[in-house]
């Protein structure tokens, strides 16, 4: 009888075999199965592991026990580096023939995994199983530092760096480093400028699936994600966390120059800028600078004349969302802000701040020309006019 691999008994005792392959030393176990006379049949390349009267072997190198020997070979090449399959279309390698063929797909488009409750398909079987969670809620990989549960092994291997602190894939451009290769990749993004996933409605372009389904729900109004205590609903998941601190009160981020507390680290983001003076969002209209995005948006509306947020009480129509939030409080009489000195209400915190001037004698608008100190940037604007010249 003719083989591919060399069988030969060491005096390890009785059900152990050595074999020797691709000069990589294997330890076989003999393992008979139940109501059986013969050892399990395992296969390579048509040879049959039950002739040898063997079942599972064990990689000496990672000590993964494996069914048969087309797996042992795989580790094998894990194990060496060795990637003997080639991908025609982006040249990439792979360990094995099942790893192209699942690779090649990504080129074809081909999804032979479908979901039976959603009918959502897939690349890759294991891909199903783990999407397959979503639906059963099933989260059978625990994390043994801190008890968190996971849909698949990827995501605990993911979770597990935060604990680790390693970051094992590095940018080849910046340098800067990533717990995973799905960070890595989108990371690359900025430096290649590729946004590969395109809305189907506005044709707005996007670096990852994740922000492209986000996007999404602003066409279709979906909103799944629900806050328990007020029900209110939001298109994302950090839109919710951020609005649930509005119930704890919980303010994370800290400004480090004069302590301030902020919900979101988008908020501390917009706060710092006014410490630096920095404004990089500007008008390409009228070339005025902004600290941040959401107020060079609302700056916009005034060139187009877009008011997109209406009163549902008089139709009033404002450019801002924050501009509707303070009408309507002239509708209610809500008063929210109070003075903490002599504790006259405002419905506004631009009012209240104004105010508290008059307490503090505080005058932070300036003339460059006459260097006149002035409370209110209205009362600096006046006194421009009546000197014809606009600083």
């Amino acid at each position: 009888m003719k083989t591919s691999v060399d069988v030969c008994c060491e005096s390890r005792g009785s059900g152990y075999h050595g074999i020797k392959q691709e000069d990589h030393f294997t330890e076989v176990i003999k393992t008979l199965k139940p109501n059986s006379g013969i050892c399990g049949e395992t296969t390579l390349n048509g040879n049959k592991l039950k002739e040898f009267n063997i079942s599972q072997c064990s990689c000496v190198i990672s000590e993964k026990q494996l069914e048969t020997m087309d797996n042992l070979t795989q580790e094998q090449r894990i194990q060496s580096g060795e990637k003997p399959y080639h991908c025609a279309v982006d040249v990439k390698n792979f360990e094995s023939n099942c790893s192209i063929e699942q690779h090649e797909r990504m080129h074809t488009g081909v999804k032979p995994y479908s979901c039976g409750v959603c009918e959502k398909q897939f690349t890759r079987n294991s891909d199903l199983k783990g999407h397959q969670r979503i639906h059963t809620g099933e989260k059978p990989y625990i994390c043994s530092v801190c008890g968190k549960q996971f849909k698949t092994n990827g995501e605990l291997k993911g979770h597990q760096r935060i604990h680790t602190g390693e970051k094992p894939y590095i940018c080849a451009v910046c340098g800067k480093q990533f717990r995973r290769n799905s960070d890595l990749k989108e990371h690359q993004r900025i430096h290649t400028g590729e946004k590969p996933y395109s809305c189907s409605v506005c044709e707005k372009q996007f670096k990852t699936n994740s922000k492209l389904k986000k996007h999404q729900r602003i066409h279709t109004g979906e909103r799944p994600y629900s806050c328990a205590i007020c029900e209110k609903q939001f298109g994302r998941s950090s839109e919710l966390k951020r609005h649930q601190r509005t119930h704890t009160g919980e303010k994370p981020y800290t400004c480090e120059v004069c302590g301030k507390h902020f919900i979101s680290k988008g908020e501390l983001k917009s706060h710092l800028r006014t410490h630096t003076g920095e404004k990089p969002y500007s008008c390409a209209v009228c070339g005025k600078h902004f600290g941040t995005k959401s107020n060079l948006t609302n700056h916009q509306r005034i060139h187009t004349g877009e008011k997109p947020y209406s009163c549902e009480v008089c139709g009033k129509q404002f450019i801002s969302n924050g501009e509707l939030k303070s009408h309507l409080k002239t509708h209610t009489g809500e008063k929210p802000y109070n003075c903490t000195i002599c504790q006259k209400q405002f419905g506004r915190n631009s009012q209240l701040k104004r105010h508290q001037r008059t307490h503090t004698q505080e005058k932070p608008y300036t003339c460059a020309v006459s260097e006149k100190h002035f409370g209110r940037n209205n009362y600096l604007k006046s006194h421009q006019r009546t000197r014809g010249k606009i600083c």
